[in-house]
């Protein structure tokens, strides 16, 4: 399957997570991407693997599914077209942290790392516009797993424990900056 350009940056502009780039600049970024299409129930990646791309769904389900370690795996998220994922590997070269699989068939856009990082060499502002997105993303997300945690905290029926001590560790605990 291919993608022409012009179908791709109509596409990208319609994603939240490309709102604040022009034109040039999605059509920059739509050439450095490669289409990834997989069929229904197929795993693209397992938590721990390296992390060497960022996604965007063109079209399709999926789901992020996290182990547990008191426990089975939990599904995190469901993504659908216009959904990104990825961006923790993309920015710091770690570990997946979770798995990903189709739940439908699923045509992907796949964002190399070396082709990001490549861009941010060159001083690409596309890229930088993009790295200010992905940033956003994270935020979000760390807003709502902290405001998750808190009420884990609050709650007066936890009483002290292992688990909410835990999290009340976690909750005050300074980055480590590397």
């Amino acid at each position: 399957m291919s993608i022409p350009i012009e179908t791709l940056t109509d596409f990208l502009v319609t994603a939240p997570i490309f709102c604040g780039l022009d034109d040039a600049e999605l059509a920059e970024i739509a050439s450095a991407l490669e289409l990834v299409e997989l069929p229904a129930n197929r795993r693209l990646f397992d938590e721990g693997e390296p992390g060497d791309a960022w996604y965007v769904v063109f079209s399709g389900a999926l789901t992020v599914t996290k182990n547990m370690a008191a426990g089975p795996t939990h599904d995190i998220a469901r993504l659908e077209a216009g959904d990104c994922f990825g961006e923790m590997a993309i920015l710091d070269d770690a570990p997946r942290g979770a798995a990903v699989t189709t739940e439908t068939p699923a045509v992907l856009l796949r964002f190399p790392r070396e082709r990001f990082e490549a861009m941010l060499e060159a001083d690409r502002l596309s890229a930088y516009k993009l790295v200010r997105a992905m940033s956003r993303v994270l935020c979000q997300r760390q807003r709502e797993v902290t405001q998750i945690l808190a009420d884990i905290v609050d709650d007066p029926g936890e009483g002290p424990g292992p688990v909410r001590d835990s999290v009340v560790s976690l909750l005050w605990t300074p980055p480590v900056w590397e």
